[in-house]
């Protein structure tokens, strides 16, 4: 894996703080290291699918967020990061109360980066359980004043 910016951790959570979306998943950062990043999510009603559970939607949404920032802490300061594309296996409902998110890079490119995420809920006796699982492609982006960093 290359060697990351100095610093990257601020430059992740500055980013991350501007997604709106996560902030409407009650979602946040619980850990920033080089090639990994956890996300921490409690289970909320308004986010449920017809059966009380989390929608997979959602579900995908920060999983994609924490394997795109996985990616995003290798890549060089003043760069974006944007998904290509991603693919999730669904496991088991999500039911919570709480969520982790990994995302581990799997292969840092100078452009495209692969990366692997898992969820996990967390019952109220603290057990986890493997919920999904993604493999997801990010691009890094440079030179464009629509892509921040």
């Amino acid at each position: 894996m290359p060697a990351p910016d100095p610093g990257f951790e601020q430059r992740t959570r500055e980013s991350f703080a501007r997604q709106n979306a996560m902030t409407t998943l009650g979602a946040n950062l619980e850990m920033i290291e080089p090639g990994r990043v956890v996300i921490g999510m409690a289970h909320s009603p308004a986010l449920t699918q017809q059966h009380g559970f989390l929608h997979a939607g959602m579900l995908a949404a920060a999983l994609d967020s924490a394997c795109g920032y996985a990616a995003f802490t290798l890549m060089p300061a003043g760069s974006g990061v944007l998904t290509i594309e991603f693919k999730i296996n669904l496991l088991a409902p999500a039911r919570g109360p709480r969520f982790t998110l990994v995302g581990q890079v799997t292969k840092a490119g100078r452009t495209i980066s692969v990366v692997d995420g898992q969820a996990f809920e967390q019952d109220e006796q603290g057990a986890r359980k493997l919920i999904a699982t993604m493999t997801a492609t990010m691009m890094t982006v440079v030179g464009r004043d629509d892509v921040r960093h």
